[in-house]
């Protein structure tokens, strides 16, 4: 597991929602200079890194919301870094959890070297990357469903189909008589 062990004057930890950011920047000191709750918008963003552009680095936990966040510190030229959610186990298993802490446990992991990084994907890579992922998926639930229908038809001790379950295939299933 790598780590992020670059030193900066200032932090930033991001606990991403969808619509929510809870956003932490602690200085070298590890003095809170900024602990806000905003929407997921990136001028509400932008003017609480104002202050701290050119010398702040920005980590978001690696969830399904990241990549407007990457493509806003790329256009805005900061330091972003993603965590990877499976190895961020100091957020995961303290017994005081809420999106505020969390913000600020991801702002001291960064400071600290502690922060396990995960990759982040370019812009242009993305697409593929989804598209491989979802088609990865709905293989799975057609397998699923494959499995299912077969069995039920084994369990009421029906004929077996007399084509294959083959989602290519858009034929009727006939069952025989």
């Amino acid at each position: 597991m790598n780590f992020y062990t670059n030193t900066h004057p200032y932090y930033c930890g991001i606990d991403l929602h969808t619509r929510l950011l809870y956003v932490c920047i602690i200085d070298n000191e590890n003095n809170v200079l900024v602990h806000e709750k905003i929407n997921d918008s990136p001028e509400k963003l932008l003017t609480l890194l104002r202050p701290y552009l050119g010398a702040v680095v920005v980590g978001v936990e690696c969830m399904h919301c990241w990549y407007w966040v990457s493509d806003f510190c790329e256009q805005h030229n900061i330091d972003f870094i993603l965590g990877h959610a499976l190895y961020m186990k100091a957020i995961h298993t303290g017994k005081t959890k809420n999106d505020r802490i969390d913000a600020l446990k991801i702002a001291k992991l960064i400071r600290g070297g502690n922060f396990p990084l995960a990759h982040a994907y370019p812009k242009e890579h993305r697409s593929i990357r989804d598209a491989l992922r979802r088609h990865t998926h709905i293989m799975r639930m057609s397998a699923q469903l494959k499995a299912h229908v077969s069995s039920t038809v084994s369990q009421y001790n029906l004929p077996a189909p007399e084509t294959r379950l083959n989602l290519q295939n858009q034929s009727t299933i006939r069952f025989g008589t």
